[in-house]
């Protein structure tokens, strides 16, 4: 990240669906933050499973662009669902391709805001619990704030975008930390160089 730019932001939806409201979200925050920071949605539809026989070169073109979208972000935001308790099987795969190579992920030390949404009223609070847990053993850093949850989603949904004003607020709140780290690693970066 330069002076002259705005942060790049990589958004990661943790589901598939077309009609996906983590996805909604993401595409309702790179709106609110236009000014501030650009915000790309990396599809993840096209990632194989994690396999430790096909990682490795020649990789899998989508596991090569996957890392490299990862690698050219200042920072990542990540909306995942809640099923069955945990974090999507999709996006668990995803930040396996991504935590590797071993000691060498673009992530690991890559600032991360997580998101979760949910039909329940609870928003995926089990589910974030497991990706913040996931992104501690990369050693990403993961944004230190309140917890970025959005229940009872469909009711802020209309006509497949996300609408709801209390919810983008708060969750602006939570870019403007990711920027704020950013900013911070940024700086340690400059200084160690």
């Amino acid at each position: 990240m330069t002076t002259s730019t705005k942060p790049r932001l990589l958004g990661i939806s943790g589901s598939l669906r077309k009609a996906s409201t983590n996805t909604a979200v993401l595409t309702a925050l790179a709106e609110a933050v236009v000014d501030t920071a650009s915000l790309e949605i990396f599809p993840l539809n096209n990632l194989p499973l994690y396999n430790q026989d096909i990682d490795v070169d020649p990789l899998p073109a989508a596991v090569t662009a996957f890392r490299a979208a990862v690698g050219a972000a200042d920072g990542v935001v990540i909306s995942s669902p809640e099923y069955n308790y945990g974090m999507s099987g999709v996006l668990k795969n995803a930040l396996d391709w991504a935590s590797r190579p071993y000691g060498k992920s673009n992530l690991t030390g890559k600032p991360v805001l997580t998101i979760t949404v949910s039909a329940a009223s609870t928003g995926g609070v089990r589910a974030q619990g497991q990706l913040n847990e996931t992104l501690t053993a990369i050693a990403a850093l993961v944004v230190l704030r309140p917890q970025s949850v959005i229940g009872s989603v469909f009711q802020k949904m209309k006509d497949g975008k996300f609408t709801d004003e209390a919810s983008m607020t708060f969750l602006t709140a939570g870019i403007d930390d990711l920027l704020r780290d950013i900013a911070k690693t940024q700086a340690v970066i400059k200084q160690e160089s």
